[in-house]
Parts: C-alpha cells; structure tokens; sequence
C-alpha cells in the first residue's frame, strides 16, 4: 500500500509593476545561487501562518519589494525531499521597495511577460506566468468576509444582533488585518451586527477608517429582500478603492452567486467558513475572477 506524502505548503506571487513607456507590465524574476535557476518569489509557510501572509513575507524576504495581492493565479505542487510541496500563487502588484541581494536570492530582474516564461528555469513556474497573463494585471479588488467566531447563537442569553465574537474570533478579527492589508483593503463596511463589527474594528482602527453599516447585509435583510444588498455590492465595487465588507453566513453564499452569475463567472467550491473571505476581481465594472481565502488561522 502506497504511502501518502507529506504535504510541505507555500506560496509566492507573480510581481508586476506597469511601465508607461508602453502602457504593459514587467516582472520580477529572481536567481537564486545555490539552485543557479531563475525563479518566482515563494516560500514555505510558517507555523500559525496563513498562505495570504506567506507570500507577502516571502516576496519581501526574496525581493525587497512590499506588495498588494490581487487575483489568486493556480497552484502548483511538485516532489522535494519533505515530501510533495505546494505553492500558491497570487498576483502581486510592486509598491514599494528595491532588491537587496540576501542569503537565498542574488540577483533580482524586471523583465517583460515573454523574457520572464523565457528566463524561467521550470516548467511550473512557466504555467503560473500564462495563467498571469490571461488576464490583464491591472485589476480591481472587493472583499467580502465572514464574521469571525461567536459562538452559538441558541447559546447567547440576549438579542443576538448584538452577540459578541468569542476569543476565537477575536484572533481570527486581529488576523483579518493583516489579509486585508495583504489585499489592500482601504474602506471598511459592516452589516449592522456586532459580531460583525467586531470582525473588522481591527482592520478599521490599523487603516484609521471608519465602519460604514450596511444595513442590508444582514441575515434578515437579506432574507426579506435580497435586492437592496445586491445593488449595494455592486455600488461598493464601483467605487474608487478597495472596499471590505463584512457579513454572516446565510447571506454571503447566496449574495457572491447572484453577482458573481450576472458576469458569467463560476465560483470555486468553497465552505464559508468563519472568518473566510472572498475576493472579487474586476475589469471595467465587470467581474473576471472571483477566489476563495479559508480562515486565517487554518
């Protein structure tokens, strides 16, 4: 009987920076002298890390370069000694910073999409380049996250509008911050739900923003008339920067379906966990891609 491997988890990103001298994108492609390849940023994850940090921290530790995650791209698994590894990958747009050679990586190339698949030293990290290049680079982003952990509601002595999240749920709260600064998150959005304010108070009080309540978005809202959370997602999409909005469990499923079906896009399988996030990728008012983050502490 065949013994499963040891799976060894990581991610990275393909990071891209525009260049208005001809209105594309170059990349960066790293060459690391104890493989002599040319490679992505990537690393493994650590222990209590979730994949959205793993690539931001590993693309910094490789490249300098402090990022905003967009659309996730594939995965790509591959045997190593450990046992089968495999990485995930997001698109990464360049903020900020310059490449400092270090102990893993000695040299540093921005390069075009064709010299970037032709410099490439693997196969893998060829599929990972066409799948970035489907798509333009340049893309919008909406997240959409689940209240963290409150217990159970048969459980909560009160109104249950104003249940408060459990010490789980405050950790995955503090860890909501650093994905939605991962993914850029400038505008937070709340339905009128203290479980769900309490999710991203965290994240508004790190960004200095306000909580705007969505009133809509709750579970009984929704449930009377899904019509007027419809029409605020798809107003918050269609306003400058990347907006946030937290929700509960019986409206998500149904509100990411009936936007997402509009622009002909299919869902990923997905469970909704706690504290899982969804974020929606957009070109020109229309939806592309729309991808699936688990619970920051899974």
């Amino acid at each position: 009987m065949a013994t499963q491997k040891r799976r060894v988890f990581a991610a990275g990103g393909v990071v891209w920076r525009p260049v208005s001298s001809y209105g594309g994108v170059e990349i960066a492609m790293i060459h690391r002298p104890h493989y002599d390849d040319w490679t992505l940023p990537k690393g493994k994850r650590e222990s209590g890390e979730n994949l959205v940090a793993t690539a931001i921290r590993e693309i910094a530790e490789e490249t300098g370069c402090l990022t905003r995650l967009g659309r996730r791209l594939t995965t790509v698994s591959y045997d190593v000694s450990a046992g089968r590894k495999v990485v995930h990958y997001w698109s990464a747009r360049w903020l900020e910073g310059d490449f400092v050679e270090n102990d893993e990586v000695d040299e540093m190339r921005w390069v075009d999409p064709a010299e970037a698949a032709a410099l490439a030293s693997y196969p893998a990290d060829r599929k990972v380049l066409k799948e970035f290049g489907r798509l333009p680079a340049d893309l919008h982003t909406v997240l959409i996250v689940r209240h963290a952990k409150a217990g159970r509601a048969s459980r909560y002595r009160g109104d249950d509008r104003l249940r408060p999240l459990e010490r789980v749920g405050r950790l995955q709260a503090e860890k909501i911050v650093d994905q939605g600064l991962a993914f850029g998150a400038e505008h937070v959005h709340s339905a009128d739900r203290t479980r769900c304010l309490q999710t991203v108070e965290p994240l508004a009080l790190s960004l200095n923003a306000p909580i705007v309540v969505e009133r809509s978005l709750s579970e009984e809202a929704y449930r009377d008339d899904p019509g007027p959370a419809l029409s605020r997602i798809r107003e918050l999409a269609a306003s400058d920067g990347v907006h946030i909005v937290c929700s509960q469990g019986k409206v998500i499923p149904g509100l990411v379906h009936a936007w997402t079906a509009e622009h002909g896009v299919t869902l990923p399988r997905a469970r909704n966990r706690k504290a899982s996030m969804w974020v929606v990728s957009m070109l020109d008012g229309v939806i592309v891609a729309a991808d699936h983050v688990d619970s920051p502490l899974r």
